[in-house]
């Protein structure tokens, strides 16, 4: 019988439950979260200072199936500067960036701007705060995962990130959970 959980991967932690690293360099690891089970692996993976929603899973099958899918994932992005609406067009229109050495042109996505700052858990490391100039949060819906590629679009655009949250992955969300929170799922659904 496979297992299934939600978690809210806080900043700082690597998406990974062992390290090939001798010594373990005082890493954080997913499984310092809670007690899964030996063969618990993620699904897709959240950068070391990113953080927000993740599935675990005991059924490798399902890693590749929601790759495979295509299935939304949405982020909630604070940049640095007031972000123009000629940025958030570029985003919604797909922007060049790099990926291993090569030029890639992402698909169009969702963005937009939040009216509102969303609430999340206090970070672990402090994001500079607004003495240094403005901030802009807005939420970007992707079906691709490309190695950092969030960051490398509002980069791409004039406006780099300054923290990122996933908050949903398909139909399911972060809902306010707290930063390392686990909630195991009793089936797997996006």
């Amino acid at each position: 019988m496979h297992r299934h959980f939600k978690i809210y991967k806080p900043y700082g932690y690597l998406s990974q439950f062992i390290t090939n690293e001798r010594p373990r360099k005082k890493k954080k690891l997913l499984g310092d979260l809670g007690n899964f089970p030996e063969e618990t692996m993620s699904v897709g993976r959240l950068d070391q200072d990113s953080e927000g929603l993740l599935f675990l899973t005991t059924n490798g099958k399902i890693s590749a199936e929601v790759n495979r899918n295509k299935i939304e994932k949405e982020y909630y992005v604070q940049v640095d500067g007031k972000i123009t609406s000629e940025a958030i067009e570029q985003l919604r229109n797909g922007v060049e960036i790099g990926i291993h050495g090569k030029t890639y042109d992402t698909l169009p996505c969702e963005a937009f701007v939040l009216d509102e700052r969303p609430e999340f858990p206090k970070r672990a490391k402090k994001i500079r705060d607004e003495r240094h100039g403005p901030t802009s949060w807005i939420s970007v819906t992707l079906i691709e995962g490309k190695f950092r590629q969030v960051k490398k679009m509002t980069a791409a655009v004039g406006f780099p990130t300054l923290r990122l949250v996933r908050v949903r992955i398909g139909n399911e969300k972060l809902n306010g959970m707290d930063a390392g929170e686990v909630i195991e799922l009793a089936e797997f659904s996006y």
